[in-house]
């Protein structure tokens, strides 16, 4: 069975998972345009998106919408529990799902997943059970490394080059 649905985590994946603030208490964070490439060519290919992430900001559903993911969880503390219920709405199943995370709020998730990639700083404990340890560091390429795998693996690469020729 095929990878349908790939489910990010944010911080220490997308980012590097430093949170800064300005001097008047505004968030500041960094997303990596290869990455983002990435996530919008996968879904450009019919392929589904999630973003489950245990904080809340507006940076990062504002990255969501830049990219057209239409499934965004914010403060999330159960991430298994979400990714079910989008599994329900996809008529989906674990089988067709690669996931992302670095730490231990990722575990469930990642643990569940057919493949759970995880960047090359992630918690040590979550590394124990991921199907991938990526070479890349999480704000880093992580997320577009994570893809090119999956392409790659799914045999998807004459149509994933024709998207952008």
């Amino acid at each position: 069975m095929s990878i349908e649905l790939i489910v990010l985590d944010v911080d220490g994946t997308l980012t590097d998972g430093k949170i800064s603030y300005t001097q008047n208490g505004d968030e500041v964070k960094s997303f990596c345009v290869k990455d983002g490439l990435a996530i919008a060519s996968w879904i450009k290919l019919g392929r589904e998106v999630a973003i489950i992430t245990g904080r809340n900001s507006k940076i990062v559903e504002r990255r969501a919408q830049e990219l057209g993911i239409k499934y965004l969880y914010q403060a999330i503390h159960n991430k298994q529990d979400i990714l079910e219920k989008i599994l329900k709405e996809l008529d989906l199943t674990m089988e067709s799902v690669a996931s992302i995370g670095d730490d231990l709020n990722d575990y469930k998730m990642l643990k569940a997943s057919k493949r759970s990639f995880v960047p090359s700083n992630a918690s040590i404990y979550v590394k124990e059970i991921a199907t991938d340890i990526l070479e890349a560091k999480g704000g880093d390429g992580a997320v577009r490394e994570m893809v090119d795998s999956l392409i790659s693996d799914e045999g998807l690469e004459q149509e994933y080059l024709e998207l952008w020729y």
